[in-house]
């Protein structure tokens, strides 16, 4: 069967020209060549396929063993290139599937920069998911490295980078 399955895509690719899609477009794949090393890459979801120009929702998350110190505070940075549209009022952050209380959200269009304040710091060891809908992506697609750092409570204020999401919008 699995070679049946395999023979038809290649033929399909061959016949008309075009790669077949699959399901797997809006996760992570395997990434080669990013210049992020790999413990570095944080798992992400594209809910509605990572379309250009369509409407979609990211789901970003931060493994456990990332979160190392409590975060009193979120911040993603994305590059200047990315000229998608986000919703400062669909953003939320969920610990471990449970969505928390937030005191604020700040979208920076000109820093290209989000800001996420939880009006609690989220504990460390906690998976967490940082889900913003409404975004409408670009008109252009391209791949987008949305950087994540952190704050934790009581800590000089600086922000400490936990890792990059590597999104392909197509």
């Amino acid at each position: 069967m699995r070679r049946l399955l395999s023979a038809l895509a290649v033929t399909s690719c061959l016949l008309t020209g075009l790669p077949t899609t699959t399901l797997a477009q809006s996760l992570p794949g395997f990434t080669l060549f990013s210049g992020i090393k790999s413990e570095n890459q944080l798992p992400f979801r594209l809910d509605f396929g990572g379309q250009a120009n369509a409407w979609d929702r990211y789901i970003l998350r931060i493994p456990p063993q990332k979160m190392k110190l409590a975060v009193a505070q979120f911040a993603i940075t994305y590059p200047n290139y990315y000229k998608g549209n986000f919703d400062p009022k669909e953003i939320e952050v969920r610990v471990k599937g449970k969505k928390v209380k937030l005191s604020e959200v700040k979208w920076d269009k000109e820093g290209k920069l989000i800001n996420i304040y939880p009006e609690e710091p989220v504990p460390a060891g906690s998976r967490v998911e940082l889900v913003l809908s409404n975004v409408k992506n670009p008109t252009f697609g391209g791949t987008f490295y949305f950087n994540c750092q952190v704050l934790s409570p009581g800590e000089v204020p600086l922000l400490r980078y936990l890792g990059t999401w590597i999104l392909s919008i197509s």
